[in-house]
């Protein structure tokens, strides 16, 4: 028995794994445009550069217009939060900055895990598959010719590996799918992570330039 043989033979079966395969494909190529084209800055240092040079300026709104041109981007957007809080103590900044970090990690890693599940399921129905292939095959042996037992058996094998390769060729892209994207998906909450202490330094910087200032004019008073 060939293959499309089987899966015509096997509709029943081989149904649930295309589908776990259909959505697996979906998801597998949401997640790649997400990932390596919509969450990422193209040129971080210069970002931060200009996030840097407007904030030491006083240009907090002008800052956080550079970050409203990047919708979408996570990064920018943990940026523009501590931006908008930058009037606010310390503590309440860097509490908003955990917020929108872990925010932002979660826009990061949803739907990816379910790569991983998919791979597993579709491992399971393949199983699934060779078994029913095996019983239907032995209960077929007990009842036919013996004449024809050798090809029945042949048969209801045949049928019980192609399940397991079918699962197992929608299982093992699953797996190495999952874990390229995991990948990724690490490196961006890293990004989001080293930006969040990014924003939280130039504020910093911005505070005691500030109070250096105020210092030096009032040492010139005196």
């Amino acid at each position: 028995m060939n293959f499309l043989e089987f899966m015509k033979n096997n509709f029943a079966h081989v149904l649930p794994i295309l589908v776990a395969g259909a959505i697996a494909l979906a998801i597998a190529v949401e997640r790649c445009v997400a990932l390596f084209k919509l969450y990422p800055i193209q040129n971080m240092d210069a970002f931060f550069a200009r996030i840097s040079d407007l904030v030491m300026q006083d240009k907090i709104s002008e800052a956080v217009s550079v970050c409203d041109q990047l919708p979408g981007k996570p990064s920018a957007q943990v940026v523009k939060l501590a931006l908008l809080r930058a009037h606010q103590p310390e503590e309440l900044i860097e509490n908003g900055l955990g917020i929108s970090v872990n925010k932002a990690a979660q826009s990061i890693q949803k739907r990816t895990q379910f790569l991983a599940t998919i791979a597993n399921v579709a491992t399971l129905l393949g199983l699934l598959g060779t078994i029913a292939g095996l019983i239907a095959s032995f209960e077929a042996v007990g009842t036919a010719d013996a004449s024809q037992k050798s090809a029945l058996l042949a048969n209801g094998i045949s049928t019980a590996m192609n399940a397991t390769m079918l699962g197992l060729g929608v299982a093992i892209p699953c797996m190495v799918l999952f874990s390229f994207l995991m990948n990724r998906t690490n490196r961006l909450i890293a990004e989001v992570d080293q930006s969040a202490m990014q924003a939280m330094d130039i504020l910093k910087q911005k505070f005691y330039s500030a109070q250096e200032t105020t210092l030096k004019v009032a040492s010139g008073r005196k």
